[in-house]
């Protein structure tokens, strides 16, 4: 039998649907692949790994589950070196510092009428307890989302970009949802968070991080779903810019360049051409604007020799189903 206490659960996780629909109303378009392991995440307990390239919406999907829940986001950066004190806790220094030297001035007063050296550590030995105590504690994010009474989502964001060293550091937390601290105890989560990984695939996970874990690998959209996601993050986009942008960037994906477009990068393109009250694409505009959806110079140089035919074709399928509806009326 489980000993683990069944967490509550918000209305935005009763179902995989409500799931969808709470996401939604953040901006946030989750494919059901994607509402279906945030939803297994809170009901199973367990964190979710997300892999795939970057810009596709592995960060996004944290801080729109934690807006839609209505929970406090607790975002862990990694990085080469990262280690317990910038991921759990560190001590105030500062703090044990000045109280040591309150204890100094007022070491007489304290030890007075103790005419023995066992006596007057006896009388010390409280504030030694005291000198290590939750009030000089320093909680980092894996802390901070253990003590959240209303729930948390705890967003560990590029682990792919820390050493295996810290994926060892996490075993306890994502296994138990509880921290130990030798001078303190164990602290265990007053609500479980919903744990959230991420990995742009940088280096091998190891494979004890890995069972703890959900999978799920987000790639780039369809024509489609990415049609759904500019309309939700981009107001204003016209039917027919919206259709023509989403086909050039879909071109591009399956073109030979270094870096693809990314959702994120489409979305800033989409707000680009908006705020330029652009009605479609035209060579010239896309030329003025490809710094915005390409961020290497190689890749801008192998696009710009086509750019006329890119731009055209993307024009053409575009307009491609306008003319087949057109045509069966």
């Amino acid at each position: 039998m489980n000993s683990k206490a069944a967490p509550s659960t918000p209305p935005g996780l009763g179902s995989i649907e409500a799931v969808i629909e709470s996401l939604a109303g953040v901006g946030y378009i989750a494919t059901r692949q994607i509402a279906t392991a945030v939803y297994l995440a809170h009901h199973l307990r367990k964190p979710v790994l997300i892999e795939g390239p970057a810009g596709v919406g592995k960060t996004e999907l944290a801080v729109s589950a934690a807006r839609a829940l209505g929970f406090s986001l607790l975002r862990l950066q990694c990085y080469e070196g990262l280690d317990d004190s910038r991921a759990l806790y560190e001590w105030k220094y500062g703090k044990q510092l000045l109280y040591t030297q309150i204890l100094k001035e007022k070491i007489g007063l304290l030890t007075d009428g103790t005419d023995t050296l066992e006596g007057a550590f006896q009388k010390l030995a409280g504030f030694q307890d005291l000198f290590f105590s939750r009030e000089f504690l320093e909680p980092r994010p894996l802390l901070q989302a253990m003590e959240q009474p209303g729930g948390s989502v705890l967003l560990i964001d590029e682990i792919d970009k820390s050493e295996e060293s810290f994926e060892a550091l996490l075993l306890e937390v994502l296994a138990d949802y509880q921290v130990t601290i030798p001078e303190i105890g164990t602290v265990r989560a007053k609500t479980p968070p919903l744990v959230i990984l991420t990995s742009n695939n940088t280096r091998e996970l190891g494979d004890a991080i890995k069972r703890r874990c959900l999978h799920l690998h987000i790639g780039f959209p369809d024509p489609a779903l990415e049609q759904r996601v500019l309309r939700a993050r981009v107001p204003g986009l016209a039917d027919a810019l919206l259709a023509q942008l989403v086909a050039f960037v879909q071109a591009l994906r399956h073109d030979d360049i270094r870096k693809p477009p990314s959702i994120a990068e489409s979305v800033d393109w989409a707000r680009t051409l908006v705020l330029m009250h652009a009605p479609v694409l035209d060579e010239s505009l896309v030329r003025d604007t490809l710094g915005v959806l390409l961020k290497r110079e190689s890749d801008i140089r192998e696009v710009d020799a086509r750019l006329g035919a890119l731009t055209q074709a993307a024009v053409a399928s575009a307009a491609a189903p306008t003319r087949k509806t057109t045509a069966a009326t």
